[in-house]
């Protein structure tokens, strides 16, 4: 059996599960932000980001770094010193972040503290587009 294509298939699909959780929580937040507080919309958004965050963006979050680490393994460890990757895990690990900050974020709706706008999540509803384009670029152009 390919390992190398197996691992590649597999990290595939949980980086685009990931991707739409990336894309689609901080869409919800839009929507959330223009909801008063404590109505039965209010809860009814608290439920689908939660949901979406633990049991769809988390798993395939975690997927795509295992898989990701198992292809740099099949691949051999000596890839890390490629300029293409390098910037590809850096733009990961940005995207790890913005992850994190959608979870403050989903804390912050929780205890209705949230502090920013509608305006502000359709901004950084952006930020996970910007770096796809950035990874895909990397990955298939391979810069020295």
């Amino acid at each position: 059996m390919n390992y190398y294509l197996l691992f590649k298939s597999l990290h595939l699909i949980a980086v685009i599960s990931w991707m739409a959780g990336l894309l689609y929580l901080p869409r919800i937040f839009v929507y959330h932000a223009e909801t008063f507080k404590g109505t039965e919309k209010d809860e009814t958004f608290k439920l689908m980001e939660k949901r979406l965050f633990f049991y769809i963006m988390n798993p395939a979050m975690i997927l795509s770094w295992l898989f990701g680490i198992l292809l740099i393994h099949a691949t051999g460890i000596e890839i890390v010193t490629y300029l293409w990757l390098q910037l590809k895990l850096t733009m990961v690990l940005l995207l790890t972040a913005y992850h994190f900050f959608l979870f403050y974020c989903l804390k912050n709706f929780n205890q209705n503290n949230s502090k920013h706008s509608p305006k502000f999540y359709r901004i950084i509803n952006e930020v996970p587009t910007l770096l796809l384009i950035g990874i895909i670029f990397a990955v298939v152009f391979k810069p020295l």
